[in-house]
């Protein structure tokens, strides 16, 4: 039980005095360009998802 009360109180020393925590103005940053990216990607998906979608279509068509 020490060893886990030890641990315990040094995690917590490591986590606010040992550790260096990004700046909020740069999260905001990096988390819209996290969020851009994710939308241009779910927009390429989407948009090959149609086009095989519509090829499909008209081969099934042709039959």
């Amino acid at each position: 039980m020490n060893k886990f009360i030890s641990f315990i109180k040094e995690s917590h020393t490591e986590m606010t005095q040992q550790v260096t925590w990004t700046k909020m103005p740069e999260l905001q940053r990096t988390s819209i360009v996290v969020l851009i990216a994710s939308l241009i990607f779910a927009l390429v998906i989407a948009g090959m998802d149609v086009v095989f979608q519509e090829g499909i279509k008209s081969i099934y068509n042709l039959f």
